[in-house]
């Protein structure tokens, strides 16, 4: 991530336009901004949710609302409550998300 050359904005994200993604369970709402080389996301889980995916991109995710589940490749597991947040960088340890009851989490990477 790199914030060079962006200049002050605010962002009202309920006019940024929902993409819906599927998860193996469940969906990802994303409402996504891209500020130089840095995507913003503001997503929301749906219950049930479990991601089709590994991740391996770096984020820093902070948990808004809910309960997320992440779970690392190597088997570690942690819980993101609201207020929480993760940091892991590019290519550092995969990634994959779940939520029991749904999550709004807001993700910079």
């Amino acid at each position: 991530m790199d914030l060079t050359a962006v200049p002050f904005c605010t962002t009202d994200w309920s006019t940024v336009e929902p993409v819906i993604y599927p998860g193996v369970t469940g969906s990802a709402t994303w409402r996504t901004g891209y500020f130089g080389t840095t995507r913003v996301r503001m997503v929301e889980y749906s219950a049930g949710y479990l991601a089709d995916h590994w991740c391996t991109r770096g984020h820093v995710l902070l948990c808004l609302e809910g309960e997320l589940h992440t779970e690392l490749a190597d088997g570690r597991r942690f819980t993101l409550t609201a207020g929480m947040s993760y940091q892991v960088g590019n290519e550092m340890e995969a990634h994959r998300s779940s939520t029991l009851h749904g999550a709004k989490l807001f993700i910079v990477d």
